[in-house]
């Protein structure tokens, strides 16, 4: 196990999808209390039951991170069950990759409220905890969409993304004198299902891409890297990328 993990409780919002179960299941292992919070509760029970069969601590809590008052009745519930929170991980999203003269609004309100309203709402029910705590550490899944835009069809996700990425940096300026780290974690095509939620026009193409694409674990890692540093580090950004991919 390692030290600077060991004992920590840590949300994962999207907790059961691809890199949010890779995380916990690391996490787990490393000796962290996982609070596995998605919006399906099948998949989220799968795994804490998994991870308590490898003799990890986990629990599940139900939550749709577009709602607001649900990340702030998860987050109030696991400080009262565990009696602290020291780190929150957005992992919830979506890539709905469509061009834009198809005007899908259904499909770019969903970009946002997943993607940037969702890690909006996580930060807002985790920061108080935080700042009365003195510390705690945001981590927010972003993409290399928000890096250099997707195009063509890309344009609302990478919208999203690049947004995450200026909260994060943001956030992390603010939060500079009160102790807490934001940590963005940036990847490249990763093998987690979300190339399967486009359709339509692009969805082979979408899938072609994803051929290459590297394993949740690959993120993961990258996570449990972010966390296990001492607290007076504060890893900002973390880009990873399948080797052979060029965007």
């Amino acid at each position: 196990m390692r030290e600077g993990i060991k004992g920590k409780v840590v949300l994962i919002a999207g907790g059961a999808g691809g890199i949010g179960s890779a995380a916990a299941k690391a996490l787990a292992a490393d000796g962290a209390i996982v609070a596995v919070a998605d919006i399906d509760q099948i998949k989220a029970d799968l795994l804490v039951q998994h991870i308590r069969a490898e003799g990890g601590e986990a629990k599940r809590y139900n939550v749709d991170v577009t709602r607001k008052k649900d990340m702030e009745l998860v987050v109030s519930t696991i400080v009262a069950d565990f009696g602290k929170l020291d780190v929150l991980i957005n992992s919830a999203g979506v890539m709905l990759i469509r061009p834009m003269a198809e005007v899908n609004t259904e499909e770019w309100e969903t970009t946002i409220d997943l993607n940037l309203k969702g890690t909006l709402w996580g930060i807002a029910a985790a920061l108080p905890v935080f700042l009365r705590q003195g510390f705690g550490h945001v981590i927010n899944l972003g993409s290399v969409h928000g890096l250099k835009v997707f195009s063509p069809g890309g344009a609302v996700h990478s919208a999203s993304k690049f947004a995450i990425r200026a909260l994060s940096e943001g956030l992390r300026a603010e939060m500079a004198s009160h102790s807490i780290r934001v940590t963005s974690i940036t990847p490249g095509a990763v093998d987690s299902g979300i190339q399967n939620k486009t359709t339509g026009t692009d969805s082979a193409r979408i899938l072609e891409i994803y051929t290459k694409a590297i394993s949740p674990t690959a993120v993961a890692r990258a996570i449990t890297f972010a966390i296990e540093q001492p607290i007076e580090v504060d890893i900002n950004e973390i880009v990873v990328r399948p080797t052979a991919q060029l965007l």
